[in-house]
């Protein structure tokens, strides 16, 4: 029997305004509210509002027994509350009837596993317990920022108590070994590890139209899998469904079929904590180095891969042990949002996804400026000789790569210009 583990991953961040090196020590508030709200809002009224009332429909449809996980960052959540409570109001419904898990994961949707496990950790229960208190229960699995795997951060979650973890399918992991089984951790067997089908979920979110996706198709695909495949974990972006895929083209249709076919092939749907305790672990799986679910090396490039990327990080969690020594909330609120990985993944100068810089330099800029405000304030609260220095060092640093950003972008407009004439 073929068993279909479902699961929806929501992030968005608090987006950062315009903010220039003069703002430094004027302005604390780094938000552009009105460009959050408004993507916030299209993607309610487009894809989560709609996705939901379809998930309840198959739930109901099927007597309970279409299941599915979500992962939704505490930044998300936080966002939700704030500007869309009627969604939060429909998740609490999917949650009562027991067809739906969510899962745990770092509050800020960040890359602190990556770069501070202390901060990974308090994240990872401060998320926790934000998923306790709005739905009731407490995640048992877990799905790190991005599906970010190594064995060092499959230890740092075991500790943490989690018996379950989502990564993905990445050729230099799993060689030749089939994704639609169980594994576990490469020395710690009690942390079970449950494979994204890449092809499968990548089918549905990326190319559902080119393909022409029926439900009855793509049952009949994971139908013909071999026989003993029989865990199927198809995990994607909730944003899928109704924007990435818009509601024109039949994405709603086609999921609210999706279970009659599979039942009548037998197949069940299942969450990531059930298959866990009903399925045995078909061996270790090894990863030395940090992958993700991103691009098709898998790897960390699109938030570490250049100089901006790396320099901002590594300002950032400098001083993370000197912000939970400080009494301020505002502060600790900022960290938060300061961490969410897009800010990163913007500066990226290939793959800058869901940007609205113009340039990769401009969106490091931007948050360099905030980033020193923000030591400022840190320093305010808890001084240090040391960190003064370094962070006069950064002022100066952010003075002079604006004045070379903006000469270059001058000598762009100058050469444009002279081929215009």
């Amino acid at each position: 029997m073929k068993n279909i583990c479902f699961y929806f991953q929501i992030h968005l961040p608090y987006q950062l305004k315009r903010y220039r090196f003069f703002d430094i020590g004027n302005d604390h508030y780094y938000y552009d509210d009105f460009l959050t709200s408004e993507r916030l809002n299209r993607l309610v009224s487009d894809s989560y509002l709609a996705a939901n009332q379809t998930i309840s429909e198959m739930i109901r449809s099927s007597n309970g027994k279409f299941k599915c996980a979500f992962t939704i960052s505490g930044i998300s959540l936080e966002l939700f509350e704030q500007y869309a409570p009627e969604l939060i109001d429909s998740f609490k419904e999917l949650a009562k009837t027991g067809s739906v898990e969510f899962l745990a994961e770092p509050y800020a949707h960040s890359l602190s596993s990556i770069y501070d496990a202390a901060e990974f950790e308090l994240q990872v229960k401060m998320h926790s317990d934000k998923i306790e208190t709005l739905f009731g229960k407490r995640p048992t699995a877990f799905f790190n920022t991005e599906l970010i795997y190594s064995d060092e951060i499959g230890e740092l979650v075991s500790k943490l108590g989690y018996k379950t973890m989502l990564i993905d399918e990445a050729k230099y992991v799993l060689g030749w070994k089939s994704p639609n089984y169980v594994y576990n951790h490469s020395y710690i067997s009690k942390l079970k590890l449950l494979v994204r089908n890449h092809k499968l979920s990548d089918d549905m979110a990326f190319r559902f139209s080119s393909l022409s996706l029926t439900a009855e198709k793509y049952i009949g695909w994971i139908g013909a899998l071999p026989e003993d495949e029989k865990i199927i974990c198809i995990g994607m972006g909730y944003d899928i469904l109704g924007v990435g895929q818009p509601a024109y083209t039949g994405i709603f249709e086609f999921l609210k079929a999706l279970p009659y076919h599979a039942m009548e092939q037998k197949m069940t749907f299942v969450l990531p904590s059930e298959i866990s305790k009903k399925s045995d672990s078909a061996g270790p799986l090894s990863a030395t180095y940090a992958f993700s679910w991103v691009g098709n090396d898998k790897d960390l490039t699109p938030w570490t891969g250049n100089d901006l990327q790396q320099e901002a990080l590594s300002k950032l969690y400098a001083v993370s042990e000197r912000v939970h020594l400080c009494n301020d909330k505002p502060l600790h609120n900022d960290w938060l949002k300061l961490q969410s990985s897009d800010h990163f993944r913007y500066m990226n100068h290939k793959d800058a996804f869901g940007t609205h810089y113009e340039t990769a330099y401009d969106a490091f800029m931007n948050y360099m400026n905030v980033l020193a405000d923000f030591l400022e304030r840190v320093d305010e609260q808890y001084p240090t000789t040391i960190d003064n220095e370094e962070l006069n060092e950064l002022l100066k640093t952010i003075n002079s790569q604006e004045k070379e950003i903006e000469t270059l972008e001058n000598e762009i407009k100058k050469l444009k210009s002279k081929k215009l004439k």
